[in-house]
């Protein structure tokens, strides 16, 4: 049923930077105000991001004559008089100049829409049920231009089916042709775009396309082919911008265009990464959801304990099905794992803060770092992922390599997605989904522990049950400050502690290091080299903090050469883990 609700945007003027927005809203109108809001989040980035900021020029007619509009609170419009009008039209200018995957971006080579960040919805003044009705959507784009979205239509018109799918709804439109291919009954369509306005390297695309096969063939070994048959991938190549946000059956991606150039295997293995990732949401995050998530508020916070599971698992699972497919090797796996083990080691807040704790904080935390936050906060990314790989070894020992997470999550997904008897999870449920699967009977405390209580999961001892072992990637020798440092211009400044700094009482972050022992500094490496032989002894620093010269004693400490590289072939365990399910 049509909502009599239609939205249209403008992006024809690149270079100004800005859409031009149109909503026209027909009666009947249930009271005399109408008001209409921007959403303040979107599911999947936990910030209040306030999109209401970037507006302007906002206007609005009443059966085609001009009448008041007036913004209210932080993130609203309303109109008064209008119990009696056939049609309201809403206009204004929206900056479109922010170059993220959550972001609107405009420019004469392409537009990305992001629709939370680009629509008001009415939230007074109709009945409420027309939301969910089908909403018009039309956009003109410049002459030449192809736009991807998972929207049902013809180019420059289409029509979401209730709020959800509206407002999850991402559009790209840019002069590249739509690429698609099949997979195992369904179609997937990747729509590229390079910030620079270079040429997509055809060898990188052609290897990412296959990589892409590979994984998501993978994904439907594990949950079955889905219902939905179609799936849109939008990937912006920029010089250094990185990141992704889930949508419904799609997704944007943001990677530096080396992942698509020979001889970047870093960054290679990073896109392959966050496609699974981003893809592996579809089940976790789209499909199912925390119990409090089912129907989004999207005008205030809405905390969940649970994001150590639904981003946490999303990356360990999301990694090994990258691993499983092919389209990593386990060369890459390991590389992968090192890096995060450097994180994990160096930035620990696991003693301050559990992983329902950094779920919960996520609002105040995860997006609103500071300098000092790694010493008592924790990523439920990074984390969540290392507790979960703690569980899945656990549950393989116990199950003599039959069952793993993987297992947990695919029970989840059956038992509790949006279309189930019973949608949406909580701790309880993922807790019995544990203990019900052949070999987890008893893991329910183990779960408890690690997602509860503020201590560090064991992944060393983990490792060793697989028939791996965990040794330093490069064993330093020479003294070590903990100290992560940024440079430029013959200044070396301080960016954070690392954890177990000797320097953390008397060097703070933001001082400058200008001289140690008397020999001026110029580079992390001159400081790498003047401690070098000064293991336990007292060292001179000089610094200037705020502008003024100090001399702060320090006593390096030897370098404790974390353990971060997997070293082994493993054992039956380790096979069973990233044997394909294909």
């Amino acid at each position: 049923m049509n909502s009599g609700i239609s939205y249209h945007v403008d992006a024809t003027n690149g270079s100004s930077r800005r859409l031009g927005v149109k909503i026209e809203i027909d009666g009947p109108f249930n009271e005399n105000i109408l008001e209409l809001r921007f959403p303040r989040w979107v599911p999947g980035s936990y910030f209040i991001r306030e999109p209401i900021q970037h507006m302007s020029n906002l206007e609005a007619t009443c059966d085609n004559k001009e009448i008041q509009i007036k913004r209210i609170d932080v993130d609203g419009a309303r109109i008064t008089g209008i119990s009696n009008a056939s049609k309201i039209v809403i206009t204004y200018k929206l900056l479109a100049a922010e170059m993220t995957c959550r972001a609107n971006h405009l420019d004469e080579t392409h537009v990305h829409i992001m629709p939370p960040y680009t629509w008001m919805m009415p939230t007074r003044g109709i009945e409420k049920s027309r939301l969910e009705q089908s909403h018009k959507v039309t956009l003109d784009a410049p002459k030449g231009w192809q736009t991807a979205t998972q929207l049902a239509g013809k180019e420059g018109e289409w029509f979401a089916e209730g709020r959800d799918e509206f407002l999850d709804a991402i559009m790209e439109s840019n002069a590249n042709p739509i690429i698609s291919f099949d997979v195992m009954g369904t179609t997937q369509y990747l729509k590229l775009w390079d910030s620079g306005g270079l040429p997509i390297p055809k060898k990188g695309l052609d290897r990412f396309i296959e990589a892409m096969k590979l994984v998501i063939e993978e994904h439907f070994a594990l949950f079955g082919i889905p219902e939905w048959k179609d799936y849109w991938t939008v990937l912006h190549l920029t010089e250094s911008g990185r990141g992704g946000l889930e949508h419904l059956r799609s997704q944007t991606s943001m990677m530096p265009r080396k992942c698509l150039q020979e001889g970047n295997e870093e960054q290679w293995r990073d896109l392959v990464s966050l496609f699974s990732h981003e893809f592996l949401h579809q089940w976790n995050v789209k499909q199912l959801r925390p119990k409090n998530f089912l129907d989004y508020e999207l005008q205030k916070e809405v905390h969940s304990d649970l994001l150590w599971w639904f981003e946490g698992l999303t990356s360990w699972l999301g990694d090994i099905l990258c691993l499983r497919s092919g389209a990593w090797s386990e060369e890459d796996w390991r590389k992968d794992w090192t890096r995060k083990m450097k994180r994990h080691t160096d930035r620990n807040g696991m003693h301050n803060e559990s992983l329902q704790e950094s779920s919960h904080d996520a609002w105040i935390h995860l997006y609103r770092p500071n300098s000092y936050s790694r010493e008592v906060q924790i990523s439920y990314y990074l984390e969540g992922e290392m507790a979960i790989f703690c569980l899945d070894v656990e549950l393989r020992k116990r199950s003599k390599g039959k069952h793993g997470m993987d297992d947990v999550m695919a029970t989840l997904f059956h038992n509790h997605r949006l279309n189930s008897e019973n949608p949406g999870i909580t701790h309880a449920d993922i807790k019995k989904a544990l203990v019900n699967t052949p070999g987890g009977r008893r893991l329910g405390t183990m779960l408890d522990s690690l997602v509860g209580e503020r201590k560090v999961p064991d992944v060393i001892s983990a490792m060793k049950v697989l028939g791996l072992e965990m040794v330093p990637d490069k064993k330093e020798k020479g003294a070590w400050v903990g100290l992560n440092l940024t440079s430029n211009a013959n200044c070396v400044k301080v960016r954070t502690h690392l954890t177990g700094s000797p320097c953390r009482e008397m060097i703070h972050t933001g001082d400058e290091i200008i001289a140690i022992d008397g020999l001026r500094v110029k580079s992390a490496s001159d400081i790498s080299a003047a401690v070098h032989g000064n293991a336990n002894v007292e060292t001179t620093f000089t610094i200037a903090r705020e502008g003024v010269l100090h001399d702060v004693k320090i006593t390096p400490v030897p370098n404790p050469n974390h353990l971060t590289k997997v070293e082994g072939k493993g054992n039956k365990l380790w096979h069973a883990i990233k044997a394909t399910m294909r």
